[in-house]
């Protein structure tokens, strides 16, 4: 199974760029996912496990390099084949 997941990153701290940026370019560094950014979010989408394994780890490495910061997301999931019988 495939999900999608949009989310969103708000550092607690006066300079907020660098650990978003870090953060993405973190994400962009997997095999097996599909990261599109926004001005607002960034979309991640792949097998199900992988986008769960590597979110929970990287979002637990924001928190512990940056402190307090705010993570929103929304998920979807799919079935690639399903998808494109549509």
């Amino acid at each position: 199974m495939q999900v999608m997941v949009e989310l969103s990153l708000y550092p607690l701290v006066d300079d907020f760029i660098p650990p978003i940026a870090f953060f993405i370019e973190r994400l962009n560094s997997y095999e097996g996912l599909f990261v599109m950014t926004t001005s607002t979010s960034t979309q991640v989408s792949g097998e199900y496990p992988l986008v769960m394994k590597v979110l929970g780890e990287e979002m637990q490495r924001t928190h512990e390099e940056v402190g307090q910061a705010i993570f929103v997301a929304k998920f979807l999931n799919f079935d690639a084949m399903q998808s494109r019988k549509d």
